[in-house]
C-alpha cells in the first residue's frame, strides 16, 4: 500500500498519544531549525516542502570521493591530500562505517529519552587522528568562480549538518574533536573549452563546531510536535510566504 493518500503521507507520522520513540533525521532537524511551521506539516500532518531536483554530478563525486578515501581507509594510510593540508588524520576503520553512511535506512542514532525521539543522520566521512579524536568530514560539490569557504549565511544548514553529527557520536560513545572538516569540490569553469572532461579543485575546511544548541532544538522540536496549534511560520520562509500569497489570491477569487 502507498504511504501516500490525496498528496499527504500517511505514515511515519508523529503521533502525541503513540509512546513509540520517533524517528527523527537530521535534516528534518534542520527543516524545524529553518521553519517550525514546514517542519508540522511535514512530520505531524504529512505535506512535506515540493522535493528538489536530484543533483546527480554532486552525488557522483560523493560516491567517487567515498571510494577514494575507503582505498586509505582499507590500507590505514593517509590521503594525500591530507598530507597536503598538514592535518594529522587518517579514515577511521570501523565495522559500521557503511550502516553510518545509509541515511535512509540507517545512519548512526541515538535514542534521545527526554524527547523521545531516536535522532539519526548519515555521514559522509569520518577521520581519526593519532590522539584518537574523531573528526567530522562532509563532502560538498559546487562549481564558482572565486574562492570556496563555508561562512555564507546560505550554508548555516551545513555547519549545523557537522554539529548534529558531532552531537550523535559523541551521544554514541565516541571522544569527538570539535574541528570538522569539509572536503568541497569546485568546478573549473575557466578552460576554453569543455573536451568532454570537467576538471576540479578540492580544498579541505576545516571548521569548529558547538553542538550544545542540539538539545535544546530537540526539545523545542517536540513541544512543537505535541502542540495542536499550527506554529508560525518563518519571515525568511519562501515555501510559507507562497502558501499565503495563493491562499490570499483565492481569496479574492
Amino acid at each position: 500500500m502507498s504511504q501516500y493518500y490525496s498528496g499527504q503521507r500517511v505514515r511515519g507520522l508523529f503521533d502525541p498519544k503513540s509512546k513509540e520513540p520517533f524517528v527523527l533525521s537530521r535534516t528534518k532537524l534542520d527543516l524545524f531549525m529553518n521553519c517550525a511551521r514546514c517542519f508540522y506539516f511535514d512530520q505531524r500532518l504529512g505535506i512535506a516542502q515540493p522535493p528538489g531536483f536530484p543533483f546527480s554530478l554532486n552525488n557522483a563525486v560523493d560516491i567517487l570521493l567515498k571510494k577514494e578515501f575507503d582505498i586509505h581507509r582499507a590500507e590505514g594510510t593517509k590521503h594525500p591530500l591530507v598530507e597536503t593540508y598538514g592535518i594529522d588524520a587518517i579514515p577511521f576503520q570501523h565495522e559500521k562505517m557503511e550502516e553510518w553512511r545509509d541515511a535512509r535506512t540507517a545512519g548512526i542514532r541515538f535514542f534521545y529519552e527526554a524527547a523521545n525521539f531516536i535522532v539519526r543522520g548519515g555521514i559522509d566521512d569520518v577521520w581519526i587522528n593519532s590522539q584518537g579524536k574523531l573528526h567530522i568530514v562532509d563532502y560538498k560539490a559546487t562549481a564558482k568562480n572565486g574562492e570556496i569557504g563555508i561562512d555564507a549565511d546560505w550554508q548555516e544548514g551545513y555547519r549545523r549538518q557537522i554539529e548534529i553529527y558531532q552531537w550523535l557520536f559523541r551521544k554514541n560513545g565516541f571522544d569527538v574533536s570539535e574541528i570538522g572538516y569539509f572536503v568541497y569540490v569546485n568546478g573549473k569553469t575557466d578552460a576554453k573549452a569543455f573536451d568532454g572532461k570537467l576538471k576540479f579543485d578540492v580544498k579541505i575546511i576545516p571548521y569548529e563546531g558547538n553542538d550544545s544548541w542540539v538539545e535544546d532544538a530537540l526539545a523545542k522540536a517536540h513541544a512543537c510536535l505535541i502542540s495542536d496549534a499550527l506554529p508560525a511560520a518563518a519571515a525568511q520562509c519562501d515555501f510559507c510566504r507562497y502558501r499565503k500569497c495563493t491562499a490570499e489570491a483565492e481569496l479574492r477569487m
